[in-house]
């Protein structure tokens, strides 16, 4: 009678077993992490508290050529193509099927304004400009400060000082002025030979 024994480093069921519970043990976690996300997320509140303090941060989204109502009230009809090219730049559409218009689109996305989006279109007869039609353009002024929204500013502290400020602060600093720096002595100037004696012929 012959007896077998099974080698655990040799023989593979011993592994299979291993790994069969090692799967298992993974799926058991995994349900029980989904579970407590579920119970976590009923246990939350809503969207109104703690989610609507949290905001994800968005990128600025700039597009297009920034055009304002200065820029357009400088044009004229009769004005040549590079003419216009040097006021309003270059245009962000042009078409080979349209070679007569050029689009000056804008657009700006950014967090907490709403969106701007204007547009402008110059058309042209032959290599001279014919007429504009546009949105409504805010001035330079208007456009930067619709920038700056976003911006609180406080209130601005009053840059004057009274006499009796202006005497305390110069009592208090008398004392720490510091002395003045000495001045380094001029170096002397050395005088050198000339290169070529005198009377030689050049």
């Amino acid at each position: 009678m012959r007896l077998s024994i099974l080698n655990p480093l040799t023989h593979p069921a011993p592994r299979i077993r291993r790994r069969t519970w090692q799967c298992s043990a993974l799926v058991v976690t995994a349900c029980l992490a989904l579970g407590a996300c579920s119970s976590v997320g009923e246990k939350m509140p809503s969207a109104s508290g703690v989610a609507g303090l949290v905001t994800p941060y968005k990128v600025d989204v700039l597009q297009g050529n920034v055009v304002t109502r200065e820029q357009v009230q400088a044009l004229q009809p009769g004005l040549a193509r590079d003419q216009v090219r040097g006021v309003l730049g270059s245009p962000l559409l042009t078409s080979v099927f349209h070679a007569d218009r050029w689009d000056y689109v804008f657009t700006l996305k950014r967090q907490g304004q709403p969106p701007q989006q204007r547009r402008v279109t110059v058309f042209f007869k032959g290599e001279v400009m014919d007429r504009i039609e546009s949105d409504e353009l805010p001035s330079e002024t208007e456009f930067v400060s619709s920038l700056d929204a976003r911006r609180k500013t406080g209130k601005v502290p009053p840059l004057e000082a009274t006499e009796e400020q202006l005497k305390a602060f110069q009592a208090r600093n008398a004392g720490s002025a510091p002395a003045p720096a000495p001045v380094a002595p001029a170096a002397p100037t050395t005088a050198y030979p000339p290169l070529e004696p005198a009377g030689a012929p050049r």
